[in-house]
C-alpha cells in the first residue's frame, strides 16, 4: 500500500444499504390497506396523494406539481385529466377514480382551495409545492403502514401499480404505454419489467 493510501479516507458507495434495481409495484392488498390505515388516521392530504399517486402514475416531479386547476377547476373534481410532462414535455392523460375523488374533495375542503394552488403545498415552504423528496419519506412512511421494506420501495412503485395489474389483466401494452407517457413501446417493456416477469412466469409452469 502507498503512502497516500494510509491517510485516504475509504468512502462508502452511494448505495450502501440501498436494494438496487426496479422498484416493484404494490399488490391490491398493500393499497387497501394502506388507504384504510391513512382514512382512519384522519391524514387527509396523505390519502389524497397516495390516491392520486396511483391513477395518475405520474413521475414524482410531475404528482408534486399538480395544480387544484389540473383536477378541480371551478371546484368541480374532474373524472379525467391531462398534464404536460416536465421530462418528456408530452402530455399524459389519467383517470381519477371515485374513491381518489372523494379523497381530493375532502382534503381540498380542509385546506381552502384557489385553483392557481398547489394541490399538494409545502408545509415547510409557504408558497411552493411539496418536494420530491419530502413526496420520497412519505412513500417510505406509508410502505411501513403496510408492513414492507421501505428500502424495496419508492415513489416508482406507485408509478408502477395500476398500469402492471392493467398489464396482467389485459395484456395491452400500447394502453400501458399511453398511460406512462412513454415515447417508445421498448420504454414501457423495460420499465414494467415485463419480459423478465413473463419469463419467470413460464418457467414456473414448467414441469420437468
Amino acid at each position: 500500500m502507498s503512502q497516500p493510501d494510509l491517510f485516504r479516507v475509504q468512502s462508502k458507495p452511494w448505495n450502501t444499504g440501498r436494494i438496487i434495481g426496479p422498484k416493484p409495484p404494490l399488490k391490491p392488498k398493500h393499497i387497501w390497506a394502506i388507504r384504510q390505515l391513512l382514512k382512519n388516521g384522519g391524514q387527509l392530504r396523505d390519502l389524497a396523494l397516495f390516491n392520486c399517486a396511483i391513477d395518475a402514475k405520474l413521475r414524482g416531479c410531475d404528482l408534486v406539481k399538480l395544480r387544484v386547476s389540473d383536477v378541480a377547476p371551478g371546484g368541480a373534481v374532474r373524472t379525467r385529466a391531462t398534464i404536460i410532462q416536465q421530462k418528456t414535455g408530452r402530455p399524459v392523460p389519467f383517470e381519477i377514480t371515485e374513491p381518489t375523488r372523494l379523497a381530493l374533495l375532502s382534503w381540498l375542503a380542509a385546506r381552502g382551495r384557489r385553483s392557481d394552488d398547489w394541490l399538494f403545498p409545502s408545509r415547510s415552504r409557504p408558497g411552493e409545492h411539496l418536494t420530491t423528496r419530502q413526496y420520497a419519506r412519505l412513500v417510505d412512511r406509508w410502505v411501513q403502514l403496510a408492513d414492507l421494506e421501505p428500502r424495496a420501495y419508492g415513489t416508482h412503485s406507485l408509478r408502477r401499480t395500476k398500469v402492471a395489474l392493467i398489464y396482467k389483466r389485459t395484456g395491452n401494452l400500447r394502453a400501458c404505454q399511453l398511460l406512462l407517457g412513454h415515447g417508445k413501446l421498448e420504454s414501457t417493456v423495460r420499465y414494467l419489467g415485463i419480459e423478465v416477469d413473463d419469463a419467470l412466469e413460464l418457467s414456473e409452469q414448467t414441469d420437468i
